[in-house]
């Protein structure tokens, strides 16, 4: 047995677990650092279940109970917090450069990665989807959230009705989508540490009957549980930082095929735009424009003033 694939076991067999046990796994996704100390009856009565139950959840994933459950944690932690000094002793020799080239080398490998493993059946359904939904909602959270800003920005260009879930609560989240249906869609984006908030609204999504879209890491990943439409995108921690290139190159392929979809569509709300910023004088006060070779703030009221 593996003694550092804990994370890995508990996302494989969430979708079989009890009510009782999906609650132990999200608490421990989200809070390892907390419940790794936590005995069997303080994280039961943590999460709301019983100390029994606890100690099922850690034989039912095939620990001999609760002690090896907790010891194979609290290594699965040692190891995340070591990272540091994992990326110490990998650079500590390196010049900046060097740093530079090994950094942007594993990008483009996992580029290449992605490229090779990214269903193409899939990414077409999910231009489908995008297109003949009433309602997208998007969520991503924590080192996800620039991800789904950036889609939401530009699915706003193409089409209306695009949703971008905010919250710092599951509760919040429901709010937002309560209206969510069977003519709607869901694009949920999510990297481990996977969030139990972005999958909670898939599963709620899912429950109403309305598509959902993936975009994630793996063909394990737990929010492939709700979905029939799973992007897979290679993001692994080069160093204390996710590396987000390959899912934001995939975002970037889906708002150019969605564009070539409906052509007109972005033309006409390009020129709508265009229209807005120069009535209201959007960009006088914070864009330089180059004209005749020169940087001019303000251009138009300064020709104006002279």
């Amino acid at each position: 047995m593996n003694q550092n694939d804990i994370i890995t076991r508990m996302n494989e067999k969430f979708s079989g677990m009890s009510k009782g046990h999906k609650a132990i796994a999200a608490y421990i996704f989200d809070h390892y650092d907390q419940a790794v100390f936590m005995t069997a009856a303080k994280l039961g009565e943590t999460v709301g279940v019983s100390e029994s139950t606890v100690v099922r959840f850690a034989m039912a994933l095939d620990y001999e109970g609760y002690p090896q459950f907790q010891e194979t944690l609290e290594e699965w932690v040692k190891n995340k917090f070591n990272k540091v000094q994992r990326i110490g002793a990998r650079y500590g020799g390196s010049s900046q450069s060097e740093i530079l080239t090994d950094v942007l080398n594993s990008d483009i490998d996992k580029i290449s990665d992605t490229l090779q493993n990214l269903d193409p059946a899939a990414f077409e359904t999910a231009v489908d989807i995008i297109l003949n939904s009433k309602t997208i909602y998007i969520v991503g959270i924590r080192s996800c959230e620039p991800l789904a800003d950036f889609l939401s920005f530009y699915l706003n260009m193409i089409r209306g009705n695009v949703c971008l879930l905010r919250t710092t609560s599951v509760s919040e989240m429901f709010e937002q989508m309560i209206r969510i249906d069977e003519e709607d869609a869901i694009i949920g984006i999510s990297f481990p540490r996977y969030s139990m908030r972005t999958l909670k609204a898939m599963e709620f999504a899912n429950d109403r009957n309305a598509k959902v879209i993936t975009i994630t890491d793996s063909v394990h990943s737990p929010m492939n549980l709700y979905s029939s439409c799973n992007l897979i995108a290679r993001s692994d921690m080069v160093s204390i930082v996710d590396s987000l290139v390959a899912p934001l190159s995939v975002i970037n392929a889906l708002v150019v095929a969605l564009c070539l979809k409906r052509p007109e569509e972005v033309r006409k709300n390009l020129e709508t735009l265009e229209d807005v910023w120069n009535n209201y004088q959007v960009y006088l006060n914070d864009e330089i424009n180059f004209i005749d070779e020169e940087p001019i703030l303000n251009y138009s009221l300064r020709k104006d003033e002279s």
